[in-house]
């Protein structure tokens, strides 16, 4: 404050021989139970390296704090759960300033109706109409997610496949971009999640594969579908 008398700092401790100094802890900036802008960038960043799965919601929740936990053990920090200042520098130095459809995904259409190639057998049944994937069993949807499809020049092929290959950690030969949980249904076309859908949003495309945005939900995907389970994209 102008004009305020400042206050001499204090002599530095004198140390005591054979008794190592206390250093101070770094200042905390977020933890569990905080909630704004700053915690829905930090998860954001999370995302980025690959330490969160889910959100951003903008709440450090339990899933936060256990992402922080295991970001912090992996460069040798200590494992509190909660940012301090050198664990976010720390993270801010390996990720890039989130975007907008990161820090703020759009959830996904409603799926549209199935269509009626999709109610017998397992099924990944694909909507280009609203954008969306149903996984079904017997007539019955199992879960929905969102997608995206190839774009102007690439398109994904429509049609009745099947599923013949499955790679979990799959990096496309052609174009040298990673493809987890790459489910394969029409020659090098599959369904797999997608970094950049995650981040962008329906800003982006695929070369022909349809694109997942939530990590979590096809991970529980790719463990349930088999080689031979029905592919049907449709319009």
């Amino acid at each position: 404050m102008p004009g305020a008398a400042r206050t001499a700092p204090a002599d530095p401790p004198t140390a005591t021989p054979g008794v190592t100094p206390s250093v101070p802890a770094p200042r905390v900036l977020w933890a569990r139970g905080d909630s704004g802008p700053a915690v829905r960038e930090l998860q954001a960043r999370l995302r980025q390296v690959a330490w969160l799965a889910v959100g951003p919601t903008g709440s450090y929740d339990g899933p936060t704090e256990q992402a922080v936990k295991g970001f912090q053990g992996k460069r040798g920090l200590p494992r509190t759960g909660a940012t301090d200042a050198v664990t976010w520098q720390r993270l801010v130095a390996m990720t890039r300033p989130p975007g907008r459809g990161e820090l703020y995904p759009r959830a996904g259409r409603p799926a549209a109706a199935a269509d009626p190639r999709c109610m017998t057998g397992r099924v990944l049944c694909i909507s280009k109409t609203s954008r969306t994937l149903r996984w079904m069993v017997g007539g019955r949807t199992l879960s929905t997610m969102a997608v995206r499809f190839g774009a102007q020049y690439t398109p994904t092929r429509e049609g009745v496949f099947t599923v013949y290959w499955k790679s979990r950690h799959h990096v496309s030969t052609l174009y040298h971009s990673p493809m987890p949980y790459a489910m394969f249904f029409s020659g090098g076309q599959a369904v797999h999640y997608s970094y950049d859908f995650a981040a962008r949003g329906y800003a982006g495309g695929s070369h022909g594969c349809v694109n997942v945005r939530d990590e979590t939900a096809i991970a529980r995907l790719f463990a349930q579908v088999r080689i031979g389970d029905k592919v049907v994209v449709s319009w």
